[in-house]
């Protein structure tokens, strides 16, 4: 069995699948990949099952090392992607394509230009152990296996579906990602009626910043100002939607991801679209940000 071995971890490298089901109500979220376009991209890419694991690495660093031959695929943020050869030898490889990686090669992903999260697909799956019926770490829940660290080495397991149909495919959005700014789509909703008129004008509007408070639990934004409320009341605890645009007492919204709790007491003034929840993945502090919110 071929394996892989981690050699190099930047700020965080997590296993995800599509997640964990049929926990809510125990107070495990659901986790997976927090871009999950991207991560199913790489799968389909490598021909893997749909539920195969692949690996998430945050701003680049990561680096593993091919025990027996691999074939793999990035995709997600937009990294500079190099192979070295057991000889010593390197090379630049390319994202959204297959990779072939003979025994001994090591491949390493350097910072992103664009996105905050890349995702290595290999051909068979990463095959570490489930926990409650997934491969996923959960980074509010410590819940899962465990983040990687150098020196892991990860089995390659043997859930394919056929043969790997294309040797690559067109990036989603752009190497240079978009500097004028990212358009989420949004329903309003459920809790709109709780916010005045001017703040759900102002949502519609307004171009709001990404804060560095960006994980895998949610992504906090700054507006030019507060979105006011019209309900003073405090709201009993509710269930969280992925992608909710939930407001805390300051007035800034949070958008919700992969790791966010299961219950919360803030209003959400909208809910992401899944496209839209994937874009907010992969957000980068600083980067702006306007909401299209639909009928």
């Amino acid at each position: 069995m071929s394996t892989l071995e981690v050699t190099a971890i930047g700020l965080l490298a997590t296993v995800q699948d599509r997640g964990r089901y049929g926990f809510r109500d125990q107070g495990v979220g659901t986790a997976g990949a927090a871009d999950r376009a991207s991560a199913a991209l790489g799968t389909r890419l490598v021909a893997n099952a749909p539920d195969a694991a692949v690996i998430e690495a945050l701003l680049g660093g990561l680096a593993v090392r091919a025990h027996g031959p691999a074939e793999v695929a990035i995709t997600g943020a937009y990294c500079p992607l190099t192979v070295t050869k057991a000889s010593g030898r390197a090379h630049h490889a390319a994202m959204y394509e297959l990779i072939d990686l003979a025994d001994g090669d090591e491949l390493r992903l350097g910072a992103p230009t664009a996105g905050l999260r890349a995702y290595l697909a290999v051909r068979g799956g990463v095959a570490v152990p489930a926990v409650l019926g997934s491969r996923s770490y959960d980074t509010l829940a410590a819940i899962g296996p465990a983040p990687l660290a150098v020196r892991d080495v990860l089995p390659i397991g043997t859930e394919t579906s056929g043969d790997p149909v294309v040797d690559a495919v067109v990036a989603p959005w752009g190497e240079s990602g978009n500097p004028a700014g990212v358009v989420l789509d949004a329903l309003p909703g459920p809790r709109d009626d709780w916010f005045t008129p001017d703040a759900l004008r102002s949502l519609r509007t307004s171009t709001f910043t990404v804060t560095p408070a960006v994980d895998r639990v949610g992504v906090r934004l700054e507006g030019p100002a507060p979105l006011e409320r019209a309900v003073a009341d405090e709201l009993p605890s509710e269930p969280m939607a992925l992608g909710s645009l939930q407001v805390p007492a300051a007035g800034h919204p949070i958008v919700f991801l992969a790791d966010h709790p299961v219950t919360g007491g803030y209003p959400v003034i909208a809910v992401l679209t899944d496209a839209a929840i994937d874009r907010a993945a992969q957000l980068t502090p600083g980067q702006f940000v306007r909401f299209r919110l639909r009928p």
